[in-house]
């Protein structure tokens, strides 16, 4: 019988459902033959590590190309001037910004983390990706501001930086909407005309109090907001419904559509997307909401709507690392009232279901979804001192 790898440790988590005692999951250089009972194979055989085995973690939020521009933006500031802040940064010398981006890509390897989104306004990252043993889906997003007069113009633009992400070796790409306060209707159509089925696309979503305003009174921070970039919201009509509905009307319900920070994000509009269309996800970046706005999202009012959660890191602009770990750690201290074996279920099994990597996110035969550890501090699954090393 040919030797596979056969390890153990305190918990396995396969992707979703509980964290279980007493597995021995057998892999052969990281492709997973089989999960059997502990005591059905010999012990003398068996690697033991104190943690947590699960899979490879999925990242389904970040913005790689801004990675030089961590330390560079106060934390606390709201999010309107936090957008003026990262427009601001634009005389980076290029050596610096590629080096940074190798050097994300380098860190979320050694994070555990096997699958990204990755939000793309150029074609920086385009080589980084190609090459990556990570796998890579590329959001290029787009935006006109609601300037549908921008909208042909935001189009050529757009079009070459597609051009230039690759969807080999298992990545992908689809055209996706920056925030329903930036896209216009026209633009949407665009969006949506071009998008292959079984798209995922993702969208920045209800991030800030000033974002419903808009939609709900025409009040609020973004009217400032955007006549400091020199454009006039005179032909913007106030619908009287929250943003998430404006996105809702113009987006395509039989793609999958990835909701962004949704920190104001209600149990009614929860409801409501769910209700719209059963291929949502929603992507929360908590250490990235606590370092723009100072919140994070009501999860309970996702937990019992059983929405399907995932993890984002968001970019080193607003973050301090690019750690799926510390991402749930975040999570576990401030909302110590969710099950660790959940937030490992958004990890995991929920990203990949969302990025469309079936063969990533869980422990099934024949896949290779990466293995992670979990080392824990104590006899308790708490993440709070815990690290990270990557199996294979």
């Amino acid at each position: 019988m040919k030797n596979y790898s056969k390890i153990t440790a305190d918990y396995l988590h396969i992707g979703h459902g509980e964290l279980m005692k007493n597995k021995v999951l057998i892999h052969d250089k990281g492709t997973i033959i089989d999960i059997v009972d502990q005591s059905s194979v010999d012990d003398s055989d068996v690697h033991h590590f104190s943690g947590i085995i699960c899979p490879g973690f999925i990242n389904t939020h970040c913005h790689m190309e801004l990675s030089h521009m961590i330390g560079r933006i106060d934390t606390g500031t709201g999010l309107l001037p936090f957008l003026q802040a990262v427009v601001g940064y634009r005389d980076i010398e290029q050596s610096v910004i590629d080096q940074a981006i190798v050097d994300g890509d380098a860190e979320m390897k050694k994070n555990g983390i096997v699958a990204v989104g990755d939000i793309s306004n150029k074609s920086d990252t385009a080589l980084v990706k190609k090459n990556s043993s990570i796998r890579y889906y590329t959001f290029v997003e787009m935006f006109d501001f609601l300037q549908s007069q921008m909208t042909e113009a935001t189009i050529e633009q757009y079009g070459p930086v597609h051009a230039s992400h690759s969807n080999d070796a298992g990545n992908k790409k689809s055209y996706v909407p920056h925030a329903p306060y930036t896209v216009s209707p026209e633009l949407f159509s665009y969006i949506k005309e071009n998008n292959p089925s079984g798209s995922t696309v993702s969208i920045h979503n209800q991030e800030t109090a000033h974002e419903n305003n808009l939609f709900l009174e025409k009040k609020g921070g973004f009217l400032d907001f955007y006549k400091g970039f020199g454009f006039t919201l005179d032909h913007f009509q106030a619908s009287g419904r929250t943003a998430i509905h404006y996105a809702m009307q113009h987006m395509d319900a039989s793609q999958k559509t990835l909701f962004v920070h949704n920190t104001m994000t209600t149990r009614e509009d929860i409801a409501e997307a769910q209700a719209w269309s059963d291929h949502i996800f929603w992507a929360t970046c908590p250490s990235a909401n606590l370092y723009i706005e100072n919140r994070l999202p009501d999860y309970q009012a996702f937990i019992d709507k059983k929405a399907r959660m995932t993890i984002g890191t968001d970019s080193l602009s607003s973050n301090w690392c690019l750690s799926i770990l510390e991402e749930m750690k975040t999570i576990q201290k401030y909302k110590s009232f969710i099950p660790l074996s959940t937030i490992l279920t958004w990890a995991t099994s929920n990203g990949a279901a969302a990025l469309g990597y079936n063969d990533l996110g869980t422990f099934v035969p024949g896949t290779k979804p990466g293995i992670n550890l979990i080392n824990l501090v104590g006899n308790e699954p708490s993440l709070e001192k815990s690290t990270l090393t990557v199996i294979a």
